[in-house]
C-alpha cells in the first residue's frame, strides 16, 4: 500500500495520492467535500448531538474549513473510493518544547462513512496518517478517542496507540 505523502496540487498544498490495493486513494479535502465531511461527522450517537448536518451547511463549517486549508500544519485528508468520499481525519503537526522540540502530530475528527465501515477504510487512513506524521518528521503520533467507545480504543490499540495519559477538556459555550 502506498501511503506517503499527499503530492502537491495547484494551490502548493496536498493533493492526490496513489491508490491502495483496497481501491483507497487520500487526498487533502476541497470545499466541495464539506457536505459529505460534515454528514460522516454527524453519523454517530456522538456526533448528531455536536454537529449540524443541514442544506445548506451552516457558513462556521466553511470558515473552519478555510483556516484548516490555508494552515500547512493542517491537513483534512478525505479517504476516496471511486469518487466517493468514504473517510475524513484531520491532522495537525505541532510544534513542542519537549522531546528536544520534537514536533507532534495530533489526528481529529476521524470518520468512516457508515455504510463501509469494518471494511478496512479506517486502519488504511490511520496507517497513512502514521506514515505522514513520519513523513513530516514526528516524534510521535497522538489521539483522543471519547470513553464511551471501547470499541474505538481497542480499534486504535491494535495500530499500536498506548492509552499512556488521561486527556481532560474544558468546553466553552459559543459566543
Amino acid at each position: 500500500m502506498r501511503i506517503g505523502s499527499l503530492g502537491s496540487d495547484s494551490r502548493g498544498g496536498h493533493g492526490g495520492e496513489g491508490v491502495t490495493e483496497a481501491g483507497l486513494s487520500f487526498r487533502r479535502a476541497r470545499a466541495e467535500d464539506l457536505p459529505s465531511i460534515v454528514r460522516m461527522l454527524a453519523d454517530d450517537v456522538l456526533g448528531a448531538k455536536r454537529e449540524r448536518f443541514a442544506e445548506p451547511l451552516p457558513e462556521a463549517y466553511a470558515r473552519a474549513f478555510r483556516a484548516i486549508d490555508a494552515d500547512a500544519n493542517n491537513e483534512l485528508v478525505v479517504a476516496v473510493r471511486e469518487e466517493q468520499i468514504i473517510g475524513v481525519l484531520q491532522l495537525s503537526f505541532i510544534p513542542y518544547l519537549t522531546y528536544q522540540g520534537g514536533w507532534r502530530a495530533l489526528v481529529e475528527g476521524v470518520r468512516v462513512d457508515g455504510r463501509v465501515r469494518s471494511q478496512g477504510v479506517g486502519k488504511a487512513l490511520l496507517e497513512w496518517a502514521i506514515a505522514r506524521a513520519r513523513e513530516r518528521g514526528c516524534v510521535m503520533i497522538q489521539l483522543t478517542t471519547d470513553k464511551s467507545r471501547p470499541d474505538a480504543k481497542r480499534f486504535y490499540e491494535g495500530l499500536g496507540f498506548v492509552a499512556s495519559h488521561d486527556g481532560m477538556k474544558l468546553h466553552f459555550t459559543p459566543r
